[in-house]
């Protein structure tokens, strides 16, 4: 239950920052659901794998470069997901920021934080 809700709440702030933020497109609900399970997915999967190899960078700037992993896995899954789009690395990394803030203030109200 405590997934459905995250999958759920995640596609409603994809749908929400995309209204306010320019170069951040979404044709509708189902595409911001999509993109919000697959944004799970490759968080589980890929983003490990980039963090291992990009150690060395992510150490020298005190853990900055994960911003720029985060833009990467958002890009990667605007070329996944049709009908998301964003127009830029740093619209990217906009977005990625305000996504994971607005997600860790929603998960601390719902009582659902990690």
């Amino acid at each position: 239950m405590k997934l459905i809700i995250r999958i759920l709440l995640t596609s409603a702030l994809v749908l929400l920052i995309a209204n306010f933020m320019t170069g951040v497109h979404v044709a509708g609900f189902t595409t911001a659901l999509i993109v919000a399970v697959v944004l799970g997915l490759l968080n589980i999967f890929i983003k490990p794998i980039l963090v291992i190899l990009t150690l060395p960078f992510t150490l020298v700037t005190l853990g900055l470069f994960l911003l720029v992993i985060n833009a990467l896995i958002i890009i990667l899954c605007d070329n996944i997901v049709g009908g998301f789009s964003v127009d830029s690395f740093w619209t990217a990394l906009f977005f990625s920021i305000i996504l994971s803030i607005l997600q860790s203030i929603m998960y601390k109200i719902l009582g659902d934080d990690k």
